[in-house]
């Protein structure tokens, strides 16, 4: 993301140095447009939340965003809307850091839940099977620039690159724990700042801090509450459906990645398709490429794609009415996962100007940032491996697990779809949603023709 704090500082028109502060009917209505314009991705929504809260409105200070996006970059979970529910807080205390971050991720939840329901009940059909095809050829190309993108931003310096190849290697060769290899990047890109820690305040920001509780026992307060308001509907739900029940698992397994979901979605979506399809086996591979096609073309985080898990998952296997233990799923699975936002922004927002004078913090950040990239690319090659090849099986060699494909039986028509949707997206720059369509029809039209 350093790539959008540059923009932001050097392109776009300053913001008053002091916040303006609207009534909180006026903040609600920008809340909502940003909800509902929000599509193409964090860089896309941040870049539009910059543009309505800043540049329009003056409701922030420009150092102010750059300070609170900086500070949303270190947290688990979708930067976006955590800085969203930030600026929230800032304007309106809890009230508003709740209505902004809820109102960033309703509009994309509502959308992502009727395409599940509609998933779940015509998946099975050919011509949605045909039109697929398509989507996740365009999808694995989508993963692709995001490596391309992020690498970039990432890659500039030797340890960057050791890193990034580290995390690659520990995940796609040794199937190491995602959470355990962000945890050691975070240590490497620690240990590698070499400057000391500043104690001044970092240029232009805004002097004064709001009227916020920053004692120790005022923090252990914020984060115990919102600790609580996370956990205790998902200890419920284990007290009454039980510990092996599917929705149990969910609750359970979301949770854990709302904790180690450092670096965007790509980054731990390798950890959640391993763990949703070859350990729980909640969703085939071509199944986990169908979601994350449907996330990339609503509004809202592309971590949305949870919430299509959670559906199908609690669909197949809830031992109910499948569409209303389908609702359930869905509905434990978003709280789940944005239920933790709220407790790291809250807990932390009173600080965020302090946190910029604290730079190993942001070594370690860049650290995750540099193994984001190797992760990114292993997943590239395992939803490769399962586009382009009706079987894959998993090769162990001691300590190794290679994933090896049966070149027999190759599938053509999504290697030539994956070249058009390279061409649009790379080459001509078409819009994702043009690129999805394109395949998808293309898909669609030689599934007739054949």
């Amino acid at each position: 993301m350093s790539d959008i704090k540059h923009s932001i500082g050097r392109g776009m028109a300053r913001a008053p140095v002091r916040d303006n502060h609207p009534s909180f009917a006026e903040a609600i209505w920008v809340w909502l447009r940003i909800g509902l314009l929000s599509f193409g991705g964090p860089t896309a929504q941040i870049a539009l939340m910059h543009r309505e809260v800043v540049d329009r409105k003056g409701w922030l200070g420009e150092q102010s965003f750059l300070n609170a996006l900086s500070f949303c970059m270190l947290l688990p979970g979708p930067e976006a809307m955590q800085l969203a529910t930030y600026a929230g807080w800032r304007l309106h205390g809890l009230a508003g850091g709740l209505a902004a971050g809820l109102l960033f991720v309703l509009p994309g939840a509502v959308l992502v839940l009727a395409l599940a329901m509609i998933y779940a009940t015509f998946g099975d059909v050919a011509l949605v099977q045909a039109i697929f095809i398509g989507v996740k050829a365009a999808v694995l190309v989508i993963v692709i620039e995001a490596l391309l993108r992020v690498a970039k931003k990432a890659l500039n310096r030797r340890i960057d690159w050791v890193i990034a190849a580290g995390s690659f290697s520990a995940i796609f060769l040794f199937s190491l724990p995602f959470p355990l290899v962000i945890l050691l990047a975070a240590i490497a890109g620690f240990l590698a700042v070499n400057s000391a820690i500043s104690t001044t305040d970092p240029p232009g920001a805004d002097s004064h801090a709001d009227a916020a509780d920053m004692s120790f026992g005022g923090v252990i307060r914020t984060a115990a509450v919102w600790l609580l308001i996370w956990l205790l509907p998902l200890v419920a739900i284990a007290l009454v459906f039980g510990r092996g029940h599917v929705l149990t698992e969910l609750s359970i397994f979301f949770s854990k990645l709302a904790i180690v979901t450092f670096g965007g979605a790509y980054a731990v979506l390798a950890y959640m398709t391993q763990e949703v399809v070859q350990n729980h086996g909640w969703l085939s591979a071509g199944e986990m490429l169908d979601g994350l096609g449907l996330a990339e073309t609503t509004n809202g985080p592309l971590i949305l794609v949870t919430e299509f898990v959670g559906y199908l998952a609690a669909y197949r296997f809830g031992e109910g009415p499948p569409i209303f233990m389908g609702l359930l799923g869905a509905a434990v699975t978003l709280w789940a996962t944005f239920a933790p936002c709220f407790l790291w922004v809250f807990t932390g927002a009173p600080f965020v100007e302090r946190l910029q004078r604290l730079p190993r913090l942001s070594g370690a950040l860049q650290g995750v940032t540099a193994a984001v990239v190797g992760v990114i690319l292993n997943l590239s090659v395992w939803f490769g491996l399962h586009v382009f090849f009706a079987r894959v099986d998993p090769v162990a060699a001691g300590p190794l697990t290679l994933w090896m494909p049966d070149l027999a039986t190759i599938d053509w028509l999504p290697v030539v779809l994956a070249i058009i949707a390279a061409l649009g997206l790379l080459r001509f720059h078409l819009g994702l949603a043009w690129a999805l369509a394109i395949t998808g029809g293309l898909s669609l039209a030689w599934h007739l023709i054949i």
